[in-house]
């Protein structure tokens, strides 16, 4: 299987677990909670698949990156938290720098 798939998989369960995470209202609702586990061992293990081919620096930043972004998608979305200018001209350097990683330099395996 490809290698940014599972990564993305990897995403998808932080963003998951990150999620159920504000739901568990402090680990007192049982089903989030589980939710809470399962998604970062999900997260975690497809996380470490990926760095059996992809270099540790590249893997975690472009993990965590996406992570924050997604989760402040899903802050706005889902919980009807803001984002300010500020946040979102970060967010877009955040980006960026993903960019750079994974693009245009060499430390990526393209």
């Amino acid at each position: 299987m490809n290698t940014y798939v599972i990564l993305a998989g990897a995403i998808l369960s932080e963003l998951l677990g990150t999620t159920a995470l504000k739901l568990s209202d402090g680990f007192s609702q049982p089903l989030p909670s589980l939710g809470v586990v399962v998604g970062y061992g999900a997260a975690f293990y497809l996380l470490s698949l990926t760095l059996e081919d992809l270099p540790v620096g590249m893997v975690y930043a472009t993990w965590a990156a996406l992570g924050i972004i997604g989760v402040a998608a899903i802050g706005v979305v889902a919980f009807g938290e803001q984002l300010d200018g500020a946040a979102v001209a970060g967010m877009g350097l955040i980006l960026a720098g993903v960019y750079c990683l994974n693009i245009i330099s060499d430390v990526s395996a393209h």
